[in-house]
């Protein structure tokens, strides 16, 4: 906190301690978190022993002294919580930052702070409290690269049967293929397959099989040797090996060329691969489980991809709905993800407004879960309210709540109708299957109006 013009206080400090009880100071010291008192001289004029272990300052060293040279807090200069209670701004709030203890290190914490008055209601000071988030620090770095039970969201029936079996087929050995569109969570079942079964002490390797070319997917996956090739300075072991005992996650599998297939079915039949530029096998057993958003039998009739294949990744499958399927799930998924970033960015957002709920249950989300957690990542930065609010959301997605809550109720007998089919194919750029999906209906149903209205 740094020094202002703030009224002088000549004994605060004295009727403090004599107001306090021995009750409260028992409290006070036998809580975690730490709280402190400072009058309206910034001085300090109690501290527990929470905040003695949060700050390394003893007690008797902290009393009587500046609280920004104790606190040392990252909000002192820019958000002082004393000059900021005293203009009715912060009281109660959590408030995130960093103190800089004794030693120099700096410890995560939320920052609450309410005035102290006197008998006629005059402040006299401010109460602070803080938290140490040191833990939830740790547990928030690890959370982007683990997986939770709780990650799996949904109450649609396709979803809960889903759940249902998810136990069973973790438990077999069988390869699974995971069929769903761009971003509707197929990576998220995987690691819930490798987390419920019997290899779940083992290693979780994922490689997007679509985000490389043949020759570098052929690197990664069955590693090279010293001098295998210009570049090859040491042995590098690939993921058929990293996965060793574990669970091995291809991503995109249609993504590959026949001729690359061809060599992973090998790896997958006989249990073993050569590594670049080695002539001896290696020894290996994983489990394989692969996803795609696209139609494997349609690309094996097109020759696109290798009936053999298909067969041996295609054991058990699990097919995922879109979120435009599963819309009774929104509310879930945003309070999920709400708890998420306010573990992440140390926030407390309790969740979203009715207008903004609205929003969501009429927009199509083309990027499925991943677009809605986008959305909700995005609002975390802009609302520095309770509650997320229309214009906290990423522009297109409050422009296109604007657009369609302009819209009139769609008549089937009239010229509105004809209007509001053309105004939506106009925003889709003429996809005929997304204007479809927006209005509720069928292609072939939206086909007939174009027809019938004559639109162009």
């Amino acid at each position: 906190m740094s020094k202002s013009s703030l009224p002088p206080s000549r004994d605060f400090p004295c009727r403090l301690s004599q107001e306090i009880s021995s009750f409260t100071c028992t409290v006070l010291e036998s809580i975690n978190e730490a709280v402190v008192t400072i009058d309206l001289d910034k001085k300090i004029n109690s501290f527990n022993r929470a905040a003695e272990a949060a700050t390394g300052f003893p007690r008797q060293e902290a009393i009587g002294q500046f609280c920004f040279d104790v606190l040392r807090t990252s909000i002192c200069a820019s958000q002082c919580l004393l000059e900021q209670c005293f203009s009715g701004n912060a009281s109660g709030q959590d408030i995130p930052a960093f103190i800089i203890n004794k030693a120099g290190d700096q410890t995560p914490v939320s920052m609450s702070a309410s005035l102290l008055r006197d008998e006629d209601g005059k402040p006299e000071g401010i109460i602070e409290v803080f938290r140490d988030l040191t833990e939830i620090d740790k547990l928030r770095r690890q959370l982007s690269h683990s997986f939770m039970p709780e990650d799996i969201v949904g109450q649609h029936p396709r979803m809960r049967k889903i759940f249902a079996f998810l136990p069973d087929i973790a438990e077999s050995e069988s390869a699974v293929l995971i069929q769903g569109p761009t971003g509707s969570g197929k990576e998220l079942f995987a690691r819930a397959i490798h987390h419920l079964s019997p290899r779940s002490d083992g290693p979780f390797i994922a490689i997007n099989c679509g985000a490389l070319p043949d020759t570098l997917l052929e690197s990664e996956l069955f590693g090279y040797t010293k001098g295998a090739f210009t570049g090859a300075g040491k042995n590098k072991p690939g993921r058929f090996l990293l996965a060793h005992n574990g669970t091995l996650f291809l991503d995109e599998i249609s993504s590959t060329s026949t001729a690359f297939q061809a060599d992973l079915l090998r790896v997958l039949e006989q249990g073993e691969f050569v590594p670049l530029g080695d002539t001896k096998p290696t020894r290996t057993d994983f489990r394989v489980v692969a996803a795609t958003n696209r139609d494997l039998k349609a690309m094996m009739k097109e020759g696109s991809f290798r009936e053999d294949l298909y067969y041996r990744l295609n054991v058990v499958k699990i097919s995922l709905p879109s979120l435009q399927e599963r819309k009774e799930d929104i509310p879930l998924l945003a309070e999920h993800f709400i708890h998420k970033y306010n573990l992440l960015k140390g926030r407390n957002i309790q969740g979203i407004s009715p207008e903004v709920l609205s929003c969501f249950m009429k927009y199509p989300f083309p990027g499925n879960i991943r677009e809605l957690e986008n959305i909700i990542e995005y609002a975390f930065i802009l609302c520095k309210s309770k509650h997320i609010e229309l214009q906290h959301l990423p522009v297109e997605i409050s422009e296109w709540s604007k657009f369609h809550n302009r819209l009139p109720p769609l008549d089937p007998f009239s010229a509105e109708e004809a209007e509001k089919i053309r105004q939506l194919l106009q925003s889709n750029q003429g996809n005929r299957m997304k204007t479809a999906r927006e209005l509720g209906i069928s292609r072939s149903t939206l086909w007939r109006k174009i027809k019938k209205y004559r639109i162009s």
